[in-house]
């Protein structure tokens, strides 16, 4: 029963990284296309989750915690090249 929600859920998030991703190609700002991105890494983080708890194969934890280690990195990255123009 539990797997069932779980991947209702996941199935659930991948449309809305759908609807996130029309928002990232159609934002009217660089600033909006950076959050949909990231909200579309989050979400992805959250479905790996989802998957790892219903097929119970915890090595998709790990690669969840690592996705979203880089999707913070980039974040952050491409907030300071938009605010100083360069990332050094």
């Amino acid at each position: 029963m539990i797997e069932t929600v779980l991947i209702g859920g996941a199935y659930i998030l991948i449309v809305l990284m759908f609807v996130c991703l029309g928002r990232a190609v159609i934002g009217p700002s660089v600033p909006d296309r950076i959050a949909a991105i990231n909200l579309i890494g989050t979400k992805a983080v959250t479905v790996l989750v989802f998957v790892a708890l219903a097929t119970r194969q915890l090595f998709f934890v790990d690669v969840a915690l690592v996705y979203a280690l880089v999707n913070f990195l980039t974040s952050v990255g491409m907030a300071k090249y938009i605010e100083k123009g360069t990332l050094g």
